[in-house]
């Protein structure tokens, strides 16, 4: 999604001329200058989409395709990008949606959004730019490795936070960012209050992440520390800090990677979390296996993991149910006649989970998809999970 900018700009000028004595006043002249068009729309970028999303699944006893397990949500966003002064934007991003289908009985829970209708501003902040540094002031949009929005369904999490990024090195970006508020995927709008003095022990909860990133196409990798207050509120099993670390070479016919984290639960266990990744191209396929071990809790995250075994709908973080857990997982994905393809197999110990994404652009503007999935949660003797979905995307 692209950050959006909006501006109001309105122009009045007025010149009187007056003379005294024998000469006959002149009437005042009231001017308005023509303000052309080109010249304010040249500051405002305006991107705009419209979606159609349905899904279906038999996790209840109900069957797939059936009205009990079944939703179809619509959305249109738009991103609007304004320039105020060089170097300083103004960014918002609207969403609108409604769902189509009845909730059959299951309340807000049966509709995407958790609401039949509503409408909400995902985006909504001030960028400046200083040589190599960005400040972003805001509600955006944020990615790092174990905190950031999970973009599904109808619009992407987003965060209120104040952000600053500095690439002055070339291939590294370094950035830092303080979390206020947390809007989670498929929430509506429902902003969580990271600041609330909720936490036990805390008086001033604060939420902050800053890393380094690099990549030279050779050699990439992250280093990043998050001090999270509000980690019970975001879904952990309580409030903690991290360090997260990766790196990768590519050799040319193969990337190798591997990763780590170490989550620091205030008085639960700390979690060890590691992992590696192997990649490469054969023929007209994109070839993949990768790894983790997570030891002796969950690892943290909010909004997003980055371990290398979670799948569409597994965050392998979490995949910890007392034991430590070895995961694997194996991929493959390929581009045909405009045709996008990716088969993926995961194994968590006592569950698994098996992917197939299917994506293709009509026109430059109309792209369609669809995600077949087959889920068994790391539990033992529970049942595998059937889901499909089917979405159409339309840029205007």
């Amino acid at each position: 999604m692209k950050f959006t900018k909006l501006s109001l700009v309105a122009a009045l000028a007025v010149s009187t001329a007056f003379a005294g004595g024998d000469i006959a006043p002149v009437e005042p002249v009231v001017e308005t200058p023509v303000i052309k068009a080109e010249a304010c729309n040249s500051d405002t970028t305006i991107n705009s989409k419209a979606v159609a999303y349905y899904y279906t699944t038999d996790a209840t006893p109900n069957d797939m395709f059936s009205k009990e397990n079944s939703q179809l949500g619509t959305a249109v966003t738009f991103d609007v990008s304004h320039k105020l002064f060089d170097g300083i934007t103004a960014n918002f991003s609207a969403v609108g949606y409604a769902n189509l289908l009845d909730d059959e009985g299951r309340g807000n829970s049966g509709y995407m959004e958790n609401s039949q209708t509503g409408a909400f501003i995902n985006v909504a902040n001030i960028t400046a730019k200083f040589g190599d540094t960005t400040l972003i002031l805001g509600r955006q949009l944020l990615s790092s490795p174990m905190v950031g929005g999970f973009d599904w369904l109808l619009a992407p999490g987003a965060f209120e936070a104040y952000t600053i990024a500095n690439n002055s090195i070339e291939n590294l970006t370094l950035v830092g960012t303080y979390l206020r508020t947390w809007r989670p995927n498929n929430s509506g709008n429902t902003w969580v209050n990271l600041n609330s003095d909720k936490t036990p022990g805390i008086v001033d909860e604060n939420n902050y992440a800053f890393g380094a990133a690099y990549d030279n196409k050779t050699i990439s990798g992250n280093l990043w520390y998050y001090n999270v207050d509000s980690g019970a509120a975001a879904g952990n099993v309580d409030y903690y800090t991290q360090v997260y670390v990766d790196g990768g070479y590519n050799f040319g016919i193969a990337k190798v990677e591997a990763q780590y984290a170490n989550t620091d639960y205030n008085t639960a266990d700390s979690s060890t979390a590691y992992g590696v990744k192997v990649s490469g191209s054969v023929a007209n396929f994109d070839l993949y296996a990768a790894y983790n071990r997570i030891q002796d809790n969950q690892t943290a995250y909010v909004g997003v993991d980055s371990l290398y075994t979670s799948s569409w709908n597994t965050f392998v973080s979490h995949s910890w149910n007392g034991e430590d857990l070895d995961a694997f997982k194996i991929g493959a994905s390929t581009k045909f006649a405009g045709l996008s393809a990716e088969l993926s197999y995961a194994d968590y110990d006592n569950g698994n989970e098996t992917d197939l994404i299917l994506g293709y652009d009509v026109t430059d503007c109309i792209n369609v998809g669809t995600v077949y999935t087959n889920t068994k949660p790391n539990v033992s003797h529970a049942d595998d999970v059937n889901a499909l979905e089917v979405f159409a995307t339309y840029k205007f």
